[in-house]
C-alpha cells in the first residue's frame, strides 16, 4: 500500500490540472509562454502519475483497468473483474 499522503498528492494534482485545463489551452493557442510559466507547476498534466485505484501502487499500472498488476491478478483469480478469465489451452 502506498502512503496516504502520496495518494492525496495525486488527487490534489488531478484537481489542479482540471482547474487550469481551459486556461492552459487558451494560453498555448495564443503562444503566451510567459503566462504559462506563471501557472502552478502541478497544473501541467505531465506531472500526474498513474496509480492503482485500490492500493496506490505507482508501478505495474494497467491503464485499461486502473489497477496495478498485483491487484489485477488477485481480483481476476477471484472472478471479481467481469470478462476476465484465466488463460487455458
Amino acid at each position: 500500500m502506498a502512503k496516504e499522503s502520496m495518494k492525496a498528492r495525486e488527487i490534489k494534482r488531478a484537481k489542479t490540472v482540471a482547474k487550469y485545463a481551459e486556461k492552459r489551452k487558451a494560453l498555448k493557442a495564443e503562444g503566451d509562454y510567459d503566462a504559462l510559466q506563471k501557472l502552478p507547476k502541478n497544473a501541467s498534466p505531465v506531472r500526474m502519475h498513474n496509480r492503482c485505484k485500490l492500493t496506490g501502487r505507482p508501478k505495474g499500472y494497467m491503464r485499461q483497468f486502473g489497477l496495478s498488476r498485483v491487484t489485477f491478478r488477485e481480483m481476476a483469480n477471484k472472478g471479481l473483474i467481469p470478462g476476465v478469465t484465466k488463460a487455458s489451452w
